[in-house]
Protein backbone atom coordinates (compact mmCIF):
# COMPACT_ATOMS: atom_id res chain seq x y z
CA UNK A 1 0.00 0.00 0.00
CA UNK A 2 1.25 3.49 -1.03
CA UNK A 3 0.32 6.94 0.14
CA UNK A 4 2.33 8.98 -1.33
CA UNK A 5 1.17 12.23 0.79
CA UNK A 6 0.92 10.58 4.16
CA UNK A 7 2.80 13.30 5.90
CA UNK A 8 0.81 16.88 5.63
CA UNK A 9 2.15 18.68 8.83
CA UNK A 10 0.29 19.84 11.59
CA UNK A 11 -0.13 23.60 9.68
CA UNK A 12 -1.13 22.14 6.51
CA UNK A 13 -3.47 20.40 8.40
CA UNK A 14 -4.65 23.19 9.81
CA UNK A 15 -5.15 25.28 6.65
CA UNK A 16 -6.82 22.68 5.04
CA UNK A 17 -9.60 22.03 7.78
CA UNK A 18 -9.93 25.44 7.91
CA UNK A 19 -10.45 26.17 3.99
CA UNK A 20 -12.32 23.03 3.71
CA UNK A 21 -14.80 24.16 6.61
CA UNK A 22 -15.26 27.52 5.31
CA UNK A 23 -15.80 26.24 1.77
CA UNK A 24 -19.09 23.89 3.56
CA UNK A 25 -20.46 26.43 5.01
CA UNK A 26 -20.57 28.32 2.05
CA UNK A 27 -21.82 25.51 -0.45
CA UNK A 28 -23.49 23.26 1.86
CA UNK A 29 -26.54 21.02 0.12
CA UNK A 30 -29.91 22.77 1.80
CA UNK A 31 -31.44 19.60 3.17
CA UNK A 32 -34.09 18.90 5.77
CA UNK A 33 -32.10 16.34 8.53
CA UNK A 34 -28.93 19.26 8.25
CA UNK A 35 -31.60 21.73 10.39
CA UNK A 36 -31.46 19.73 13.45
CA UNK A 37 -28.66 17.76 15.40
CA UNK A 38 -31.90 15.63 16.88
CA UNK A 39 -29.83 12.05 16.64
CA UNK A 40 -33.11 10.66 15.60
CA UNK A 41 -33.59 12.53 12.25
CA UNK A 42 -29.96 12.23 11.46
CA UNK A 43 -30.36 8.18 12.21
CA UNK A 44 -33.24 8.15 10.27
CA UNK A 45 -31.25 9.82 7.19
CA UNK A 46 -28.24 8.08 7.30
CA UNK A 47 -30.23 4.90 6.99
CA UNK A 48 -32.31 5.68 4.18
CA UNK A 49 -29.40 7.64 2.21
CA UNK A 50 -27.76 3.69 1.80
CA UNK A 51 -27.74 2.97 -1.71
CA UNK A 52 -30.05 6.20 -2.30
CA UNK A 53 -29.97 9.30 -4.27
CA UNK A 54 -30.28 12.04 -1.87
CA UNK A 55 -32.92 13.46 -4.33
CA UNK A 56 -34.85 10.57 -3.72
CA UNK A 57 -34.74 10.48 0.13
CA UNK A 58 -36.03 13.98 0.89
CA UNK A 59 -39.92 13.42 0.39
CA UNK A 60 -39.74 9.57 2.16
CA UNK A 61 -37.83 11.19 5.14
CA UNK A 62 -40.44 14.11 5.39
CA UNK A 63 -43.47 11.23 5.31
CA UNK A 64 -41.49 8.70 7.18
CA UNK A 65 -40.55 11.54 10.52
CA UNK A 66 -44.19 12.75 9.81
CA UNK A 67 -45.68 9.44 10.46
CA UNK A 68 -43.16 8.53 13.24
CA UNK A 69 -42.10 11.24 14.79
CA UNK A 70 -39.61 10.05 18.04
CA UNK A 71 -38.16 7.29 18.97
CA UNK A 72 -41.26 5.95 21.08
CA UNK A 73 -43.72 6.04 18.07
CA UNK A 74 -41.08 3.90 15.47
CA UNK A 75 -40.76 1.36 18.44
CA UNK A 76 -44.17 0.68 18.17
CA UNK A 77 -44.89 1.05 14.71
CA UNK A 78 -46.87 -1.86 12.95
CA UNK A 79 -44.61 -3.51 10.24
CA UNK A 80 -46.71 -3.90 7.67
CA UNK A 81 -47.48 0.07 7.54
CA UNK A 82 -43.46 0.96 8.52
CA UNK A 83 -42.93 -1.19 5.03
CA UNK A 84 -45.93 1.07 3.32
CA UNK A 85 -44.39 4.22 4.54
CA UNK A 86 -40.53 2.59 3.36
CA UNK A 87 -42.30 1.32 -0.10
CA UNK A 88 -40.25 2.07 -3.11
CA UNK A 89 -37.22 2.88 -1.51
CA UNK A 90 -35.73 -0.88 -1.57
CA UNK A 91 -33.59 -2.64 0.69
CA UNK A 92 -36.46 -3.39 2.99
CA UNK A 93 -34.38 -4.92 5.96
CA UNK A 94 -33.54 -1.15 7.04
CA UNK A 95 -36.65 -0.31 7.74
CA UNK A 96 -37.14 -3.61 9.42
CA UNK A 97 -33.89 -2.89 11.37
CA UNK A 98 -34.94 1.31 12.60
CA UNK A 99 -38.07 -0.63 14.09
CA UNK A 100 -35.96 -3.24 16.04
CA UNK A 101 -33.01 -0.42 16.90
CA UNK A 102 -35.99 1.85 18.32
CA UNK A 103 -36.96 -1.31 20.71
CA UNK A 104 -33.43 -1.15 21.84
CA UNK A 105 -33.00 2.00 22.73
CA UNK A 106 -36.74 1.99 24.35
CA UNK A 107 -35.25 -0.63 26.60
CA UNK A 108 -31.42 -0.70 26.74
CA UNK A 109 -31.18 3.28 27.09
CA UNK A 110 -34.37 4.67 28.63
CA UNK A 111 -36.27 5.70 25.43
CA UNK A 112 -32.62 8.15 25.02
CA UNK A 113 -30.33 7.98 21.61
CA UNK A 114 -27.03 7.06 23.38
CA UNK A 115 -24.55 8.95 22.73
CA UNK A 116 -21.27 6.86 23.24
CA UNK A 117 -19.64 5.33 19.69
CA UNK A 118 -19.79 1.84 20.94
CA UNK A 119 -23.23 2.06 22.28
CA UNK A 120 -24.43 3.81 18.84
CA UNK A 121 -22.95 0.82 17.13
CA UNK A 122 -24.69 -1.70 19.47
CA UNK A 123 -28.19 -0.70 18.05
CA UNK A 124 -29.41 -2.99 14.95
CA UNK A 125 -28.71 -2.08 11.60
CA UNK A 126 -25.90 0.74 12.36
CA UNK A 127 -22.49 -0.09 11.20
CA UNK A 128 -19.32 1.94 11.40
CA UNK A 129 -20.05 4.87 9.01
CA UNK A 130 -23.66 5.80 10.36
CA UNK A 131 -22.43 5.46 13.91
CA UNK A 132 -19.59 7.75 12.83
CA UNK A 133 -21.96 10.29 11.20
CA UNK A 134 -24.42 10.26 13.77
CA UNK A 135 -21.67 10.48 16.50
CA UNK A 136 -20.01 13.52 14.51
CA UNK A 137 -22.97 15.25 13.24
CA UNK A 138 -25.29 15.04 16.56
CA UNK A 139 -23.06 15.09 18.96
CA UNK A 140 -19.67 16.97 17.58
CA UNK A 141 -17.27 13.32 18.40
CA UNK A 142 -14.24 13.34 16.36
CA UNK A 143 -15.45 10.23 14.78
CA UNK A 144 -14.63 9.25 11.03
CA UNK A 145 -17.64 8.83 8.61
CA UNK A 146 -16.51 6.23 6.43
CA UNK A 147 -17.98 5.67 2.95
CA UNK A 148 -17.66 5.56 -0.88
CA UNK A 149 -17.09 8.78 -0.82
CA UNK A 150 -14.79 9.49 2.08
CA UNK A 151 -12.27 6.97 1.00
CA UNK A 152 -12.37 8.06 -2.69
CA UNK A 153 -12.11 12.13 -1.39
CA UNK A 154 -8.89 10.54 1.11
CA UNK A 155 -7.67 8.12 -1.71
CA UNK A 156 -6.75 10.90 -4.21
CA UNK A 157 -5.91 13.83 -1.61
CA UNK A 158 -2.83 11.36 -0.03
CA UNK A 159 -2.09 8.94 -2.99
CA UNK A 160 -3.63 6.31 -1.17
CA UNK A 161 -3.47 2.67 -4.08
CA UNK A 162 -5.48 0.34 -1.42
CA UNK A 163 -8.24 -1.10 -2.91
CA UNK A 164 -11.18 0.15 -1.57
CA UNK A 165 -13.42 -2.66 -1.77
CA UNK A 166 -11.76 -4.47 0.83
CA UNK A 167 -12.66 -4.43 4.35
CA UNK A 168 -9.54 -4.18 5.61
CA UNK A 169 -8.54 -0.71 4.03
CA UNK A 170 -11.19 0.88 5.67
CA UNK A 171 -8.25 1.03 8.64
CA UNK A 172 -5.87 2.94 6.80
CA UNK A 173 -8.49 5.78 5.79
CA UNK A 174 -9.31 5.39 9.38
CA UNK A 175 -6.18 6.25 10.36
CA UNK A 176 -5.92 8.95 8.16
CA UNK A 177 -9.21 10.63 8.91
CA UNK A 178 -8.28 10.42 12.30
CA UNK A 179 -5.27 13.30 11.47
CA UNK A 180 -7.49 15.39 9.57
CA UNK A 181 -11.00 15.84 11.74
CA UNK A 182 -11.12 18.75 13.48
CA UNK A 183 -12.43 18.66 17.13
CA UNK A 184 -14.39 21.78 16.62
CA UNK A 185 -16.17 20.73 13.81
CA UNK A 186 -16.05 17.07 13.00
CA UNK A 187 -19.89 17.27 11.92
CA UNK A 188 -19.55 19.62 9.17
CA UNK A 189 -16.75 18.03 8.26
CA UNK A 190 -17.68 14.71 7.37
CA UNK A 191 -20.73 16.52 5.94
CA UNK A 192 -18.44 18.33 3.59
CA UNK A 193 -16.57 14.95 2.65
CA UNK A 194 -20.08 13.50 1.35
CA UNK A 195 -20.81 17.11 -0.52
CA UNK A 196 -17.39 16.98 -2.25
CA UNK A 197 -17.52 13.27 -3.23
CA UNK A 198 -20.81 13.61 -4.48
CA UNK A 199 -21.22 16.30 -6.54
CA UNK A 200 -17.38 17.08 -7.24
CA UNK A 201 -14.96 14.65 -6.66
CA UNK A 202 -16.58 12.45 -8.27
CA UNK A 203 -15.79 8.54 -9.53
CA UNK A 204 -15.26 9.68 -13.06
CA UNK A 205 -14.37 13.40 -14.94
CA UNK A 206 -13.87 14.94 -11.10
CA UNK A 207 -14.15 19.14 -11.67
CA UNK A 208 -10.79 19.25 -9.55
CA UNK A 209 -10.87 23.22 -10.50
CA UNK A 210 -13.71 23.76 -8.22
CA UNK A 211 -12.10 21.39 -5.44
CA UNK A 212 -11.48 23.45 -2.35
CA UNK A 213 -8.77 20.99 -1.17
CA UNK A 214 -6.89 20.82 -5.03
CA UNK A 215 -3.71 22.62 -3.59
CA UNK A 216 -3.56 19.44 -1.13
CA UNK A 217 -4.39 17.08 -3.64
CA UNK A 218 -1.88 14.48 -4.08
CA UNK A 219 -3.79 13.13 -7.48
CA UNK A 220 -4.53 16.80 -8.75
CA UNK A 221 -0.82 18.04 -8.38
CA UNK A 222 0.34 14.59 -10.36
CA UNK A 223 -2.34 14.72 -12.67
CA UNK A 224 -3.75 10.95 -11.69
CA UNK A 225 -6.66 11.86 -10.73
CA UNK A 226 -8.50 8.59 -12.98
CA UNK A 227 -5.85 5.93 -11.21
CA UNK A 228 -7.51 7.08 -7.50
CA UNK A 229 -9.32 4.97 -6.25
CA UNK A 230 -8.13 1.82 -6.81
CA UNK A 231 -11.35 -0.37 -6.53
CA UNK A 232 -12.30 -4.12 -7.70
CA UNK A 233 -15.13 -4.61 -9.45
CA UNK A 234 -17.92 -6.59 -7.77
CA UNK A 235 -19.60 -9.55 -8.69
CA UNK A 236 -22.10 -8.89 -11.68
CA UNK A 237 -25.72 -9.99 -10.00
CA UNK A 238 -26.99 -13.36 -10.75
CA UNK A 239 -29.54 -13.95 -13.25
CA UNK A 240 -33.13 -14.99 -12.03
CA UNK A 241 -35.86 -16.00 -13.81
CA UNK A 242 -39.87 -16.04 -13.10
CA UNK A 243 -43.69 -16.14 -14.68
CA UNK A 244 -45.46 -13.31 -12.96
CA UNK A 245 -49.22 -14.65 -13.02
CA UNK A 246 -51.92 -11.99 -12.96
CA UNK A 247 -55.24 -13.53 -12.28
CA UNK A 248 -58.75 -11.68 -11.50
CA UNK A 249 -62.07 -12.85 -10.71
CA UNK A 250 -65.87 -11.97 -11.90
CA UNK A 251 -65.18 -8.71 -9.24
CA UNK A 252 -62.09 -7.23 -11.06
CA UNK A 253 -59.56 -8.32 -7.98
CA UNK A 254 -56.02 -9.51 -8.39
CA UNK A 255 -54.59 -12.50 -6.67
CA UNK A 256 -51.68 -11.78 -4.14
CA UNK A 257 -49.38 -13.89 -1.92
CA UNK A 258 -47.48 -12.75 0.34
CA UNK A 259 -43.80 -13.84 0.87
CA UNK A 260 -42.25 -15.93 3.20
CA UNK A 261 -41.46 -13.76 6.60
CA UNK A 262 -38.09 -14.45 6.08
CA UNK A 263 -35.63 -13.41 3.35
CA UNK A 264 -35.70 -11.38 0.33
CA UNK A 265 -38.76 -9.72 0.30
CA UNK A 266 -40.15 -10.67 3.69
CA UNK A 267 -43.65 -10.26 4.40
CA UNK A 268 -44.67 -8.11 1.45
CA UNK A 269 -47.08 -9.16 -1.54
CA UNK A 270 -46.47 -9.86 -4.73
CA UNK A 271 -48.59 -11.64 -7.81
CA UNK A 272 -48.19 -15.24 -7.65
CA UNK A 273 -44.19 -15.99 -9.31
CA UNK A 274 -43.19 -19.06 -10.90
CA UNK A 275 -39.50 -19.51 -10.56
CA UNK A 276 -38.14 -21.09 -14.24
CA UNK A 277 -35.09 -21.97 -16.13
CA UNK A 278 -33.63 -19.03 -18.21
CA UNK A 279 -34.52 -21.33 -21.01
CA UNK A 280 -38.34 -21.94 -20.28
CA UNK A 281 -38.24 -17.77 -20.14
CA UNK A 282 -36.41 -17.59 -23.27
CA UNK A 283 -38.99 -19.59 -25.28
CA UNK A 284 -42.04 -18.14 -23.27
CA UNK A 285 -41.10 -14.83 -24.42
CA UNK A 286 -40.49 -16.11 -28.40
CA UNK A 287 -43.31 -18.49 -28.53
CA UNK A 288 -46.31 -17.32 -26.57
CA UNK A 289 -49.53 -17.14 -28.67
CA UNK A 290 -47.73 -18.65 -31.77
CA UNK A 291 -48.19 -22.35 -30.44
CA UNK A 292 -47.40 -22.41 -26.94
CA UNK A 293 -50.20 -23.24 -24.41
CA UNK A 294 -49.79 -21.74 -20.78
CA UNK A 295 -50.43 -24.64 -19.12
CA UNK A 296 -47.50 -26.10 -21.18
CA UNK A 297 -45.03 -23.53 -20.24
CA UNK A 298 -45.91 -23.45 -16.59
CA UNK A 299 -45.72 -26.99 -16.48
CA UNK A 300 -41.92 -26.51 -17.61
CA UNK A 301 -41.34 -24.49 -14.12
CA UNK A 302 -38.54 -26.04 -11.57
CA UNK A 303 -40.94 -25.25 -8.87
CA UNK A 304 -44.65 -24.32 -9.06
CA UNK A 305 -46.05 -23.32 -5.86
CA UNK A 306 -49.02 -22.62 -6.40
CA UNK A 307 -50.66 -25.51 -8.76
CA UNK A 308 -54.00 -24.48 -8.38
CA UNK A 309 -53.44 -21.40 -10.15
CA UNK A 310 -52.75 -24.14 -13.14
CA UNK A 311 -55.58 -25.37 -13.54
CA UNK A 312 -58.69 -25.02 -16.50
CA UNK A 313 -60.56 -22.93 -14.25
CA UNK A 314 -58.04 -20.06 -15.35
CA UNK A 315 -58.33 -18.61 -18.39
CA UNK A 316 -55.35 -17.33 -19.85
CA UNK A 317 -54.84 -14.45 -22.21
CA UNK A 318 -52.96 -15.35 -25.59
CA UNK A 319 -49.77 -13.55 -25.31
CA UNK A 320 -48.02 -12.58 -22.24
CA UNK A 321 -47.95 -8.84 -21.47
CA UNK A 322 -44.19 -8.36 -21.36
CA UNK A 323 -40.69 -8.23 -19.24
CA UNK A 324 -39.65 -6.31 -16.44
CA UNK A 325 -36.47 -6.67 -15.07
CA UNK A 326 -35.03 -5.41 -11.54
CA UNK A 327 -31.81 -5.17 -9.57
CA UNK A 328 -30.68 -6.42 -6.84
CA UNK A 329 -27.60 -6.08 -5.32
CA UNK A 330 -27.26 -9.92 -5.62
CA UNK A 331 -29.85 -10.92 -8.12
CA UNK A 332 -31.53 -9.48 -11.12
CA UNK A 333 -34.84 -10.79 -11.87
CA UNK A 334 -36.36 -10.95 -14.89
CA UNK A 335 -40.12 -11.32 -14.75
CA UNK A 336 -42.52 -12.03 -17.45
CA UNK A 337 -46.52 -11.20 -16.57
CA UNK A 338 -49.15 -13.67 -17.80
CA UNK A 339 -52.77 -12.67 -17.14
CA UNK A 340 -55.54 -15.12 -16.66
CA UNK A 341 -59.16 -15.04 -15.39
CA UNK A 342 -60.45 -17.15 -13.12
CA UNK A 343 -64.02 -19.22 -14.26
CA UNK A 344 -64.82 -21.33 -10.86
CA UNK A 345 -63.82 -20.98 -7.37
CA UNK A 346 -60.92 -22.66 -6.49
CA UNK A 347 -59.53 -22.94 -3.02
CA UNK A 348 -56.70 -20.24 -1.85
CA UNK A 349 -53.29 -21.07 -0.81
CA UNK A 350 -51.79 -19.81 2.58
CA UNK A 351 -51.36 -16.09 2.89
CA UNK A 352 -52.85 -15.13 -0.40
CA UNK A 353 -55.98 -13.57 -1.27
CA UNK A 354 -57.96 -11.36 -3.82
CA UNK A 355 -57.75 -7.84 -3.82
CA UNK A 356 -58.92 -4.83 -5.61
CA UNK A 357 -56.60 -2.46 -7.28
CA UNK A 358 -57.74 0.52 -5.45
CA UNK A 359 -56.80 -1.42 -2.43
CA UNK A 360 -52.96 -1.91 -3.00
CA UNK A 361 -52.27 1.05 -1.78
CA UNK A 362 -52.81 -1.06 1.76
CA UNK A 363 -50.78 -3.67 1.11
CA UNK A 364 -46.61 -3.80 0.61
CA UNK A 365 -45.20 -4.05 -2.31
CA UNK A 366 -41.96 -4.64 -3.56
CA UNK A 367 -40.66 -2.38 -6.63
CA UNK A 368 -40.56 -5.75 -8.69
CA UNK A 369 -44.52 -5.73 -7.82
CA UNK A 370 -45.08 -2.12 -8.34
CA UNK A 371 -43.29 -2.16 -11.94
CA UNK A 372 -45.86 -5.10 -12.53
CA UNK A 373 -48.97 -3.57 -12.05
CA UNK A 374 -47.56 -0.97 -13.98
CA UNK A 375 -46.71 -3.12 -16.74
CA UNK A 376 -50.44 -4.96 -16.29
CA UNK A 377 -52.15 -1.25 -16.40
CA UNK A 378 -50.73 -0.39 -19.46
CA UNK A 379 -50.96 -3.89 -21.60
CA UNK A 380 -54.11 -5.69 -20.77
CA UNK A 381 -57.33 -5.43 -22.69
Amino acid sequence: MNRQNEYLNEAQIKKLQAIFIDWYQKNRRNLPWRQTQDPYFIWISEIMLQQTRVDTVIDYFYRFTAKYPTIASLAQSDEQELLKVWEGLGYYSRARNLKKAAQQIMTEFDGVFPTDIAAIGSLKGIGPYTAGAIASIAFQKAEPAIDGNAMRVVSRLYGIDADIAKPASRKIFDQVLRRLIPLSAPGDFNQALMDLGSGICTPKNPDCESCPLKNFCFAYQTGQQEKYPVKTKAAKPKDVYYFATAITNANGEYLLTQRADEGLLAKMWTFPLIEVSRESFEFAQKNFGKQADVLDLFSVAEDVPLPELLSKDVVWQKRHLGEIKHIFSHLKWHVLLFYGVKQADFLLPSKSQFVAIKEFDHYVFPKPQQKLVELLEKRKQ
